[in-house]
Formats: structure tokens, sequence, C-alpha cells
């Protein structure tokens, strides 16, 4: 429940405080004392969008603190999973800058306006006149009687397989949009694929042959070249390969009577093994390299074929084109199979849908339980509140496809008098009859909710005198459930209050004020005295006041 509220620099409010309890409370006040504006800041803090425009003026920021007791409504996972530390005094804190810059923190903790949002409408409704036209809406017709039914769990189970179910119908309608693309470009990826297929590509050969037609290409230049070194290395009288083998030997014989001669002569035959192997080799590659015109051709066919084919698919290498092969491959196989995968799916779809409809058959079953109950209910409780020839009916119809809540399309539909045939609330209702329908399905919600704090913004427009005081009588009992406040410009309902605050204008060095307080007793009669008599209380008005807060 709200224990404390703070506004600072907010529209006329310069700084205010309220203390509240559990029970039920009332604000009352002159039209234009700013009783709108402690909604309009409370709503900033239910994350409605800021405005500078409500800063008042020359301040630099304003702010809305409203303090919690939520020790009874086992909120802590909302804080594990939102990383917030959770305290049985919960703060909620809005601040507003000059700048149009807008931070709201819980708990301290900086956090986005839809998690302060997340939090604030399970902790408290605001109920102001411009919601009595939800009546006509049917997502709140439908939040009405999944709340009576305690749908909330079975609601949670069919939101997971209504996505699922959503999941794979856009799953098929995408593999069928594929299928379509793919079968009228299958012909040209058949070609594409075979073509690459028979070229029998393998990944290193492009380098090999490179390699390969570049010797074919100078056969004679490197046939003369591998000739002329060996012969420079196998004269017999100048060539290297013999005067190192003269070398050996006279590093043989003087090594005899030198020492180090030993190391020279293992060094130079060094040397002439290796150019003797070198000579070998040589001879044996000039006698292997021979101009072949029908080899050269046949590389350079092959070579055209794969440069043709990187070019085509605009690559650079043989991997690239084997990578191209294999994905048409994938492609021309997923084509092939695709109708497989189509009737897979499809069936897929048609067990999810079974276990969707028959989860929207148990909520439906509730719904339906919930509106005889809801109809029984408002018609007696209307009918306390003046309105004994009431009729009121939830009109079911049900849906060819399931939606986000279910198969169930609902109506309320409403008549005040016996004569009259049933419509739709909106199209028959009066003002005063809807505050009053209003009133009586907010009561039923309170018992079957555990909203902390719901707040009355002059809910009872269109009313008065003894109507006043039941609907009063109403709100009392709904205290028992959940703490409620009521804004209200009627002595009935605000006798009935178990604490009053009075807000009012006062002016000070020029300037205009709204301020709140909580009224005594006899402060409290004078309020009441005021608003059954007006500017001038008389006596009678004293003593109305008193017996209407049944004070002796």
């Amino acid at each position: 429940m709200l224990t404390d509220l703070f506004i600072q620099n907010y529209a006329l409010i310069s700084r205010l405080e309220m203390q509240l309890g559990e029970g039920f409370y009332v604000l009352t006040g002159e039209t234009g004392a700013g009783k709108s504006i402690l909604i309009g800041a409370l709503s900033l803090i239910l994350g409605q969008r800021a405005d500078i425009k409500t800063i008042k003026s020359n301040e630099d920021k304003c702010i809305i603190e409203a303090s919690f007791n939520i020790s009874a409504y086992q909120l802590q996972d909302f804080f594990e999973k939102n990383d917030i530390d959770y305290y049985e005094e919960c703060i909620l804190r809005r601040e507003i800058h000059v700048s149009g810059k807008s931070r709201a923190f819980i708990n301290d903790t900086p956090v986005s306006l839809t998690i302060l949002k997340e939090l604030a409408s399970a902790l408290i409704d605001i109920h102001s006149q411009h919601q009595n036209l939800l009546l006509s809406d049917n997502r709140f017709q439908m939040r009405v009687l999944d709340i009576l039914s305690h749908n909330a769990g079975l609601l949670k189970d069919y939101g997971k397989a209504f996505t699922h179910y959503k999941f794979l119908q856009n799953q098929l309608r995408e593999i069928i949009e594929q299928a379509d693309k793919n079968k009228a470009d299958e012909e040209y990826f058949r070609f594409q694929f075979e073509q690459l297929e028979a070229a029998k590509l393998s990944e290193n050969e492009q380098e090999s042959l490179e390699e390969e037609v570049a010797t074919l290409t100078h056969a004679e230049e490197i046939k003369s070249g591998l000739y002329k070194i060996f012969q420079l290395l196998n004269r017999e009288e100048a060539g290297v390969v013999s005067l190192l083998k003269d070398s050996t030997n006279i590093a043989s014989s003087i090594s005899k009577v030198y020492p180090a001669g030993e190391e020279i002569l293992e060094r130079l035959n060094s040397c002439y093994i290796d150019l003797k192997d070198l000579s070998d080799d040589l001879e044996t590659r000039a006698e292997r390299i021979e101009f072949e015109p029908e080899r050269l051709q046949q590389i350079t066919d092959r070579l055209n074929l794969i440069y043709s084919l990187q070019q085509k698919h605009r690559v650079s290498s043989i991997k690239e084109l084997l990578e191209i092969e294999l994905s048409l491959r994938e492609k021309l196989h997923s084509i092939e199979y695709m109708d497989e995968d189509i009737e897979k799916l499809q069936k897929q779809i048609q067990e999810q849908l079974k276990e969707t409809l028959s989860i929207a058959k148990k909520i439906s079953g509730n719904r339906k339980k919930a509106a005889t109950t809801l109809e029984k209910n408002l018609v007696e409780r209307l009918a306390y509140l003046g309105m004994s020839n009431v009729k009121f009916h939830v009109e079911f119809t049900e849906r060819e496809t399931p939606n986000e809540t279910g198969t169930d399309q609902v109506r309320f539909l409403f008549s005040a008098n016996k004569s009259m045939p049933l419509h739709p609330v909106a199209e028959t209702a009066s003002g005063g009859e809807i505050s009053r329908l209003m009133l009586c399905i907010k009561a039923l919600i309170a018992s079957a909710t555990s909203l902390p704090t719901i707040i009355f913004d002059e809910i009872d427009t269109g009313v008065s005198g003894e109507i006043a005081d039941k609907m009063g009588i109403i709100m009392e009992e709904m205290s028992r459930y959940m703490q409620v406040i009521s804004i209200t410009h009627l002595p009935q309902i605000a006798a009935r209050g178990n604490g009053h605050f009075k807000v009012y204008k006062e002016e000070k060095d020029g300037k205009t004020y709204t301020n709140i307080k909580l009224l005594s007793q006899s402060e409290r009669i004078t309020e009441i005295a005021q608003m059954l008599s007006g500017a001038k209380i008389t006596d009678a008005a004293i003593s109305n006041a008193k017996v209407l807060l049944k004070i002796n």
C-alpha cells in the first residue's frame, strides 16, 4: 500500500507530503484547488510521459516520490530479475528536468520507464473519469473476466503455446516462400552445380598447373640453361667438380703432416659431394625436360576453364569454387526435400494448434463461469445503487482462429430499463450509470486481485444523495482488501473515509501554491458542512455533517 507521497516543484505544488495507512482515504477540495494535479503527479510514477511544462515556474526539476509497503505482495522475483535491491518499504521516484531529461528510480537504482511502469502497475491503479471509457474496450472487458476467473496461470501457459504456434506459422510461411523462390531458381542452380561438378576441381591443382605451363612454355630455354650449368661443373680440365676432386686429394696429402688439414679436407669433401649430387640432378632434369605442345594445350585449356569459372562466380581461387559447388549441392538437396519439410512443419503446427486450443478451451470455460457470477453480482450491486431494473449480460462469440487472448470475443451488454433491449455499454449507459457500473466492477475485482492501492478520481460523477452514500459504502468494503483513496466532491462519500485530506490553494508573496493537509475531526466537520451548504456554513449543515460522520 501507499505509505508516503512526496511532490516537489510540480505545477502549483512547491512541496507536498502525505502519509497514509491502511483503509479508506478521501481527498476533497474546491474546484481548481489542485486535486487533478495530484493525479497528474502520481501518473508520472506510473510511467506516464513527462512534460517539462509541469515543472514549477523558475525551478530546474520536479520530483515525485512514492513509498509503498510491499511486504505482503510476493514481488521478490521482480526485483531479482531486474537486479534491484528488495526492501519491504519500496520507493519509486521520478525526476523531470527542464532540459527535458527524465529519470526513474526504484529504491535509488536507476531504471527504465518500462521497468518503473511494470512495478507501479502492480502497486497502484488510478481510476480517473476518462477510464470509464474502458467499459467499451473489449480488451478491458476480457481482463475483467480473466481476473475474476483467476486465469493468470492458464493465460501464462496459453501465451507460451500461442507464441510457439505463431512462430511455427511464420516459419512455415518463410519456408513456403523460400520453396517457391528456390523452385523458380532450381534450373539455374542445377546448371551452375552441374557445370562445377563436371569440372572435377581439386583445391591445389591451379598452382600446380600454372607452374607446369610456365615450364612447358620455356622448355628449350630451361633445358639449355641446365646443360650449361652441368657443363661448367664437369669440364675435363677446369670443371668445378674435377677441381674440387683435385683439391680434396691435395688436402688429404697435407693432412698427414698438417693437423688443420683434416678440417680442410672435410669441408672440401662436403662441397664436392654436394656439387657432384647437384651436377647429376641437373643432368637428369635437363634430360627430362621436353617441349610438349599437346600437354601445353591441354593444361592451357584446363586453366582457361578454371579462370572462366572464377570470373563467372567472381572469386579468385578453386577453394571458393568448391565452396560454391557445395552450397549449390545443399540448395538442390533442400529443394528436393523441401516438400517433406513443409509437410512435417504443417503437422507440428496442427499439434501445436491442438495444444493451444485445449488451453484456450479451459480459459473460455472459466470466463463463462466468471461471466455468470459477474452478471448476477453486478445486477445485485447496481440495484443496491438505485438501478433496480438494470440488465447486464456478457455476450460470447467464438473466433475462427485464436489470438493473443484465446478464442473468445466478449461484449458487455447493458440496459437500465426493463423495456429497453440490451446494447453495448457505451451505446446506452449515461455518465452516472457508467460511474456506478465501473465502481461495482472495480469492487468485484478488488476481492479477486492482490493490487495494493486503488485511487478513484471523481468516480461519483453523475450521482448524489443516497446513491452517493451507497457508493461510499462500497468503497469502504473495498478497503478491506486494499487501500482505497477517493477524490470526491460528494459529502456522503467524504464522510465514509477513515482519513480525510483537503487540497487547497494559498497565496504567498504574490504566488499561488497548492497544498494538502490531513483534517482533524473538527476540521473535517467544517469541510463536509461546507460541501453540504456551499461557501456559507449553516448550523443545519454542521448538524448534517456530524450525522454523516456519526458524531454525537
